[in-house]
């Protein structure tokens, strides 16, 4: 179990450097898409570097009714 946990932790801090070397954690707009882009980088971890770049487009959250 130390393992796996420990394997996943390394996956994640890998997919955080790599949204970091692409700058996402710089001052930029916060919205739906540039949120979900960040967080689906780092899941991908070490996949970033053999050609995967995840982008997410979404639309803002839906507006209550009145």
């Amino acid at each position: 179990m130390r393992l796996l946990t420990l394997l996943v932790l390394v996956w994640l801090v890998i997919g955080a450097v790599a949204g970091w070397q692409r700058g996402y954690f710089e001052d930029s707009p916060q919205n739906c898409s540039s949120v979900a882009t960040v967080a689906t980088t780092v899941i991908a971890g070490p996949l970033n570097y053999a050609g995967v770049n995840p982008q997410v487009q979404c639309e803002g959250l839906p507006e209550p009714s009145q």
